[in-house]
């Protein structure tokens, strides 16, 4: 009786793991400096599911790599207007799904 009780719980407790980890590239034009790239940092950190350690930004390049832990890829709209809302324009959106460690 035990044993069925523990199956509900455990594949609760799964269920997180099926979500999807993805990993964003933005192509961004006027990041000139590290007060600019902070704006857009800020931002993107307070976007659910977003790994804080995973933002880099790329300032000469004007890339901007962030990795998210979310059931649904973030859309491009809520993207641009993040990047928007930051003052800056986004060109282009590049979204893959990250590879899990090798145990």
């Amino acid at each position: 009786m035990q044993r069925l009780f523990m199956i509900p719980i455990l594949f609760a407790l799964a269920l997180p793991v099926w979500s999807a980890e993805l990993s964003y590239q933005l192509r961004v034009d006027g990041l000139a400096c590290p007060y600019c790239a902070y704006g857009i940092e800020k931002k993107i950190k307070a976007l659910q599911g977003v790994a804080n350690e995973s933002v880099e930004i790329r300032l000469n390049e004007g890339i901007v790599l962030f990795e998210a832990d979310t059931e649904t890829a973030i859309d491009e709209a809520t993207l641009r207007q993040l990047v928007t809302d930051a003052g800056f324009t986004l060109r282009g959106v590049k979204t893959q799904s990250v590879e899990p460690p090798d145990e």
